[in-house]
């Protein structure tokens, strides 16, 4: 018999502080007004972006942990191998995936909530519907995305990137740049369909990832995904420990490119190809090929790269 959403998770003792104080609100408008920032680690993570940025909000902040979803009956093992320790003649440990639920204070103190771990292979419409009871439960009223996509631009220029929300207003500040497009789907991006179905405010940020780095770790688009998700929620996060490892990083990305007069020359294109656009539309957040934002062709066919990408690296 399948799960009921609510049998998807465990609330922990750590929970009572919100719970406590959603069941005294009478009036809507007293609501604990928490954000909801979700991070999960799956094939729209290029460059494990938005995972590294979870991390280390979890590294930096105070946090504790308030919900446990059942990862067993969501994630498929033999897609994602968890890792084993083998020692000589026996198996000492099993590293199983998890998928939590924290409770994090901000840097003034603001408490918001963190969805940390892997992203569920099944039973996603049940997962969406456990996280919106959650959403119900512990008093939040805005959930937000960290993502990260592979697109053809250079590690040399600011990372740029795509916003998307549930009403306009949200983002207003971001430009729009296509009309409809068909891509493959992430829970992500179901759970903030449905949060709006709902008449809860759900948002999220895509930082834009060089497609030749979205196998490795780009520090540099996790940095930006913090810093967009403060523009967009008023948190106050630390970011000084992303910048210096982006900063490293960057410095090891270049002695990498230099050695090859082939990768030197396509980081020069991508480069020109940046400016050009950049020139035409001062403050865009998005750049294509020749000074033009990509077609939903380009877009989609850039997403099956990556998701083939992530397969083969798989088997």
């Amino acid at each position: 018999m399948a799960q009921s959403p609510e049998e998807l998770f465990e609330l922990l003792p750590a929970a009572d502080r919100f719970l406590d104080r959603e069941a005294a609100v009478t009036d809507p408008a007293e609501r604990r007004g928490l954000v909801l920032v979700h991070d999960l680690a799956g094939d729209f993570d290029a460059a494990s972006a938005g995972s590294l940025a979870g991390a280390h909000l979890l590294s930096a902040l105070p946090h504790e942990v308030v919900a446990r979803f059942d990862a067993d009956s969501l994630v498929d093992y033999r897609a994602r191998r968890p890792r084993m320790t083998f020692n000589a003649d026996r198996y000492e440990s099993f590293a199983a995936p998890e998928l939590l639920l924290y409770a994090v204070e901000d840097d003034t103190g603001e408490s918001f909530l963190l969805l940390h771990g892997a992203e569920p292979d099944y039973a996603w419409e049940r997962f969406v519907a456990a996280v919106g009871s959650l959403v119900d439960q512990l008093g939040v009223t805005s959930v937000a995305a960290l993502q990260a996509i592979p697109m053809p631009v250079p590690h040399t220029r600011p990372v740029t990137v795509t916003a998307h929300a549930t009403r306009r207003q949200l983002i207003e500040p971001y430009p729009v740049y296509w009309g409809e497009m068909r891509i493959p789907g992430s829970v992500s991006a179901l759970l903030e369909l449905r949060m709006g179905e709902v008449g809860v405010d759900a948002f999220g940020v895509a930082a834009h990832v060089p497609h030749y780095l979205a196998q490795a770790t780009y520090p540099a688009a996790s940095l930006t995904l913090i810093e967009h998700l403060e523009r967009l929620t008023g948190l106050r996060l630390p970011t000084d420990a992303l910048r210096e490892a982006a900063e490293a990083n960057r410095t090891e990305i270049d002695e990498q490119i230099a050695r090859s007069a082939d990768n030197t020359a396509v980081v020069a294109a991508l480069e020109q190809q940046y400016d050009s656009f950049a020139a035409a539309r001062e403050g865009s957040d998005l750049l294509g090929s020749a000074g033009e934002v990509p077609s939903a062709d380009e877009i989609g066919a850039e997403f099956e790269r990556f998701l083939a990408d992530q397969d083969r690296k798989r088997d």
